[in-house]
């Protein structure tokens, strides 16, 4: 079934239900052939993802992959790195330059041994009750890991929807209402964690913040960003094919932005 949206929500122009669901069909089909393979991802250990997504702030994936593998050779569970020497840590997640986080990793391992019993929590509320775990960490958790259909939103997914559906957005994006709604829709569908994969591969490979790869996008003849505002400027310049009532973009006039 469709994800719908109220009359309300639809009076201040968010994408349709079925605009959505085509969206994250199209990126799931992208991600079965070009999607990115990571440890944390085939763990089945929600620890070891959050403690990953903990990494990956400000991080490249791909830095993050030697020291993780590091870290639960030595360290395998929240039990081993809450009770571990802060000294050895350091040297561990030195590489990555997360010195100055070595005591959130550990306050966040006690929390989940000392309030959870050493199990991750298994919703949004509680995961955002542990050290150093807000939003996006906690919808990365609950898709990937535990395969709710759970939203998560982050600068790159922010991006994505402004190119993709024509939206405005604050400069801090993230806590737009409406970008928050398109994210519960795009989540609430089936397979939630392939889904929220596929965007962030998506956004790190194609839709990148410099120099997309629009030869690359499949999503291009929907895409507001290259249809409406990129012929201008680039050699995908508009056609007949491509725009052939000369569109102008779509921007939905949002009432509901908040800062």
């Amino acid at each position: 079934m469709e994800p719908r949206l109220s009359e309300e929500k639809a009076l201040v122009g968010l994408p349709s239900g079925p605009d959505i669901s085509r969206l994250r069909v199209q990126l799931m089909r992208w991600f079965n052939k070009h999607g990115r393979d990571y440890p944390w991802r085939r763990s089945g250990d929600p620890f070891r993802l959050l403690v990953a997504e903990m990494m990956l702030r400000r991080t490249k994936a791909d830095q993050v992959r030697k020291v993780y593998s590091k870290l639960f050779e030595k360290y395998p569970d929240s039990r081993a790195i809450a009770e571990a020497q802060k000294e050895e840590l350091e040297k561990i997640l030195y590489p990555l330059g997360l010195r100055w986080r070595t005591p959130a990793f550990q306050l966040v391992a006690r929390d989940v041994q000392k309030s959870y019993s050493g199990r991750v929590p298994m919703t949004r509320e509680e995961l955002r009750t542990l050290p150093g775990v807000g939003d996006y960490v906690a919808g990365a958790v609950l898709s990937i890991a535990y395969e709710h259909k759970e939203w998560m939103v982050d600068s790159n997914i922010v991006r994505f929807f402004r190119r993709y559906f024509g939206i405005e957005t604050s400069k801090e994006g993230r806590r737009d209402k409406h970008v928050i709604e398109i994210a519960k829709l795009y989540s609430s569908g089936r397979m939630p964690r392939k889904a929220n994969l596929a965007i962030l591969d998506f956004t790190a490979l194609i839709c990148a913040p410099h120099n997309p790869k629009h030869d690359r996008c499949p999503l291009r003849k929907a895409c507001q960003y290259f249809q409406c505002e990129l012929p201008a400027i680039s050699p995908f310049a508009a056609s007949a094919s491509n725009n052939p009532k000369g569109r102008v973009p779509r921007v939905y006039p949002w009432v509901n932005v908040v800062s």
